[in-house]
């Protein structure tokens, strides 16, 4: 049996309105993702230094000072005493009003800090108290003993 000349002609105009609506969602698409590249484009041109324009793939270099991540953590020692690498990131990080719940922003402030603080310590201007629970504790010079402080630190 023949097919009617009526749903040929439909099932024709079926498949090229099938074709425009997926070029327009090709189009679509594209839009989509030149907009999120301009919106990156301004987050990054729109960087301010203050915590809440910061995302965790922003280069951290640029949001301290020279000297100001050891100034900081020096703080952080001679208001608290004995503190861990990673305790004297978060209080870096609050410090600066960065988002401390941020964990691959605390990594990276722990990872830059660590440098400066061995190079301090080789100086004689820190003391390396030794490792609590595989984690560096760093102090003063002058601390009293070090290691039973560090329960607090568990």
């Amino acid at each position: 049996m023949a097919e009617i000349r009526t749903v040929t002609t439909l099932r024709r105009k079926r498949e090229e309105i099938r074709a425009v609506i997926a070029a327009y969602e090709e189009r679509l698409s594209q839009a989509k993702a030149d907009l999120a590249h301009i919106s990156a484009a301004i987050t990054v041109f729109e960087g301010t230094g203050e915590g809440a324009a910061h995302r965790p793939y922003v280069d951290i270099h640029r949001v301290f000072k020279y000297g100001e991540l050891i100034a900081i953590a020096k703080q952080g020692l001679a208001e608290h005493g004995p503190m861990n690498t990673r305790e004297i990131a978060l209080y870096i990080l609050k410090s600066k009003g960065l988002d401390a719940n941020d964990k691959v922003l605390a990594k990276a402030v722990s990872y830059k800090i660590i440098h400066a603080l061995r190079q301090r310590q080789r100086r004689g201007l820190l003391v390396d108290a030794g490792k609590w629970k595989n984690v560096r504790v760093w102090a003063l010079p002058g601390e009293p003993s070090l290691l039973p402080l560090c329960a607090s630190h568990s």
